[in-house]
C-alpha cells in the first residue's frame, strides 16, 4: 500500500451489495481519518458478460450517491496520465506508484477523498 493509496478488493470473493457497501464505507473512513491517505482505489471487476458487472455499477452507483464526499471520482478506463483531472489529483496530492495509470482498467474505480 502506498502512503497516499488504499486499496480494496470488493469484488474476490464476490460479496453481497449490502457487504460491499459496507467495506466501502469502512474503506472511505479510514481515508477520511487518515493523515497521509487520501485516495482510495477500489478493485470491482469488470463482470463477465461484457458489458460491466452488478459489483462495478454497485459500487460506481454508491460513489455517485456518495459524491458531496469526495473531490474526484475516476472510473478506471479513464485514469490515466493524459487527463486532466488526473493530473490534478497527483499535482495537488503527490506522486504515488500505480500500475493502473499505464493503461485502461474498467475493473476498478478511484476515487479521491476530501
Amino acid at each position: 500500500m502506498s502512503p497516499l493509496l488504499l486499496t480494496i478488493d470488493v469484488a474476490h470473493p464476490p460479496r453481497r451489495p449490502d457487504e460491499v457497501e459496507s467495506d466501502l464505507l469502512d474503506a472511505w473512513e479510514n481515508v477520511r481519518n487518515s493523515t497521509t491517505i487520501r485516495v482510495l482505489k477500489v478493485i470491482h471487476g469488470y463482470g463477465s458478460g461484457g458489458k460491466g458487472g452488478v459489483t462495478r455499477e454497485l459500487v460506481r452507483n454508491w460513489a455517485y450517491r456518495q459524491r458531496g464526499r469526495f473531490r474526484g471520482i475516476f472510473y478506471g478506463e479513464d485514469y490515466t496520465l493524459h487527463d486532466p483531472a488526473t493530473q490534478a489529483l497527483r499535482r495537488e496530492i503527490g506522486q504515488y506508484p500505480d500500475t493502473d495509470l499505464t493503461m485502461p482498467n474498467p475493473g476498478v474505480t478511484i476515487i479521491w477523498v476530501k
